[in-house]
């Protein structure tokens, strides 16, 4: 499947090996793609609320699946050898789903609404949404960009919290 691409990602022959195989174990239909329904059938991402907005920054070409390739360069970027740039990337492309590279009014509070649920009103959402947007905006043009978000977040051990330990 993918082993050739071992020079450009960060994973050893056997790392990349052993994703291989976990890959095949999640393509239920053995397609070599990973459709999200089968993401969702992992009883752990099964409750998580931004598995779709994973799946979506794994999904470089926009087909909706995650081909292998996709699968272990979104992980390298999660692995212990991602840097924390690369998980800031990550976590900022969560929130920026339209992709043009600013977080939104509206793209925060959709994200935050995933991760909440009914926990908040919408309009304590839009507070919560609104007072974000205040603190982080520092040029005042209504929406957040990478740099003001990394300046938002720098002091929250993101590279930490969001390696993954492949062993």
């Amino acid at each position: 499947m993918g082993v050739e691409i071992s020079r450009e990602i960060p994973f050893s022959q056997e790392e990349l090996l052993m994703l291989e195989q976990r890959f095949r174990r999640l393509d239920i239909d053995g397609s070599g793609m990973l459709e999200p329904n089968e993401f969702f059938d992992i009883p752990e991402l099964a409750q998580n609320p931004l598995v779709q907005r994973v799946i979506s920054v794994f999904d470089k070409n926009g087909d909706g699946n995650i081909s292998f390739y996709e699968f272990v360069t979104g992980l390298s970027k999660l692995s212990e050898a991602g840097s924390e740039d690369d998980k800031l990337h990550f976590l900022f492309a969560i929130y920026d789903m339209d992709k043009d590279g600013f977080i939104s009014n509206g793209e925060l509070f959709r994200v935050l609404k995933m991760m909440v649920g009914n926990n908040l009103t919408d309009v304590q959402l839009q507070q919560l949404v609104d007072r974000t947007l205040i603190r982080a905006d520092e040029d005042f043009d209504g929406k957040i960009s990478y740099p003001e978000f990394c300046k938002m977040v720098r002091d929250m051990d993101i590279g930490e919290k969001l390696t993954l330990h492949l062993k």
